[in-house]
Order: structure tokens, then C-alpha cells, then sequence
């Protein structure tokens, strides 16, 4: 199966976390730039199971023009998995996703370089 680019997701975070049945799950968000200057937040659960490397249009949970925006929505994100995680007793600490991690490859990628 051939894997997605992710040429445009600038910042992921992983975290684990257990179904409604018991099972193991892995959580992803991340934070991608988009054609036209837009900033979208992702979330999968279990991608790897997946048929597609390539996100669903149903995993997208913000999309707009504001860096603010879309850290608060992701930061908002993983504090929400962290606490259902910890409910379920696996406590895991993961990082918050900050600015400085998102501009550095935006100035690499709007200045052409690798």
C-alpha cells in the first residue's frame, strides 16, 4: 500500500487509549497547512487499520486561517483524550502542540527550503 505524503503536517502527537470494548486504541491529531493558507487539525483513531494512509474528510476537526485557532482546537483535543485516557487508567503525558514547533516548517516551507 502506498503511504500518504505527509509533506504538509507540520506537528502530530500520539496517544493511547482503550475502546468501548476493552481494546487498545492509538489516537493521532496533528496540525497540517492546506492550499490557500489554511490550517486544518486532524484526529484518527487506529489509522493504521485503515484501508488508507490518506485521512478521512470526518477526521478533520478545524479548518481556517488562524494558527491561533487551530492550536487551541488541537490543544483542546488532546487535554480531551488525555482525560478519557487517565479515566481509563492509562495516564500518559504528552506534549501541547506550541507555536514555535509550527513556524519553523512553515518558514521552510514558504522559503523553499528542505
Amino acid at each position: 500500500m502506498k503511504r500518504a505524503s505527509t509533506a504538509g503536517r507540520f506537528a502530530e502527537r500520539e496517544l493511547h487509549g482503550v475502546d468501548d470494548a476493552g481494546n487498545s486504541e492509538r489516537i493521532v491529531v496533528w496540525i497540517e497547512r492546506r492550499a490557500g493558507a489554511l490550517w486544518a487539525v486532524g484526529r484518527a483513531v487506529n489509522p493504521e487499520y485503515r484501508p488508507s494512509h490518506e485521512p478521512r474528510r470526518e477526521d478533520y476537526i478545524f479548518e481556517g486561517h488562524e494558527l491561533q485557532d487551530a492550536l487551541e482546537i488541537a490543544n483542546g483535543t488532546l487535554e480531551d483524550d488525555v482525560r478519557v485516557s487517565e479515566q481509563d487508567g492509562r495516564p500518559e503525558h504528552v506534549r501541547p502542540f506550541i507555536r514555535d514547533e509550527l513556524l519553523k516548517p512553515l518558514e521552510r516551507w514558504f522559503f523553499g527550503r528542505r
